[in-house]
């Protein structure tokens, strides 16, 4: 498995993957898609044997990215990585794929000399899998949001570099 930049010749999958978990993202068009990944500062894939296993995107602070969650930490912290999503396939799950996106991005982040990564997950409805996931790699809390016509609340997450 190789984990490399993400290109615009990836853009079709990603698209797949994200749709497969949409429940938990917000939904991607391929104009949104490239618009993220013109701004990202992190948006790498895992090719396993020419298929698209997962992909990972993150932004820095100071983009025009108009998420809520984003906006939030830019609110509350000065320098970060933020993680906008990390999806692995279904097919790929259970195979440490999102281990070794996360311990690059953590490389990146370290070699980039940023000091804090953070994310959020869904506490309501609860997605348990994300919460076990982010506890591993040392993330706590810092504050919590619910938004959303059917209301969401997410857990936002931090983690010292």
């Amino acid at each position: 498995m190789l984990i490399r930049d993400a290109s615009a010749e990836d853009f079709e999958r990603i698209l797949q993957l994200n749709e497969e978990s949409v429940h938990f993202l917000s939904p991607l068009t391929s104009a949104r898609l490239e618009a993220l990944h013109a701004e990202a500062a992190y948006h790498r894939v895992i090719d396993h044997d020419g298929k698209i296993a997962g992909f990972l995107l993150a932004f820095r602070e100071g983009t025009s990215y108009d998420s809520s969650n984003y906006v939030w930490f830019t609110e509350h912290y000065g320098q970060f990585l933020y993680i906008d999503r990390i999806v692995v396939s279904k097919d790929f799950q259970g195979q440490g794929i999102g281990n070794k996106l996360y311990d690059d991005l953590f490389d990146f982040a370290r070699n980039s000399r940023v000091v804090r990564i953070t994310c959020e997950f869904d506490i309501d409805p609860p997605n348990d899998a994300s919460r076990r996931f982010h506890e591993r790699f040392g993330f706590s809390e810092v504050g919590t949001r619910s938004y959303g016509e059917v209301v969401k609340q997410v857990s936002l997450q931090m983690v010292s570099v």
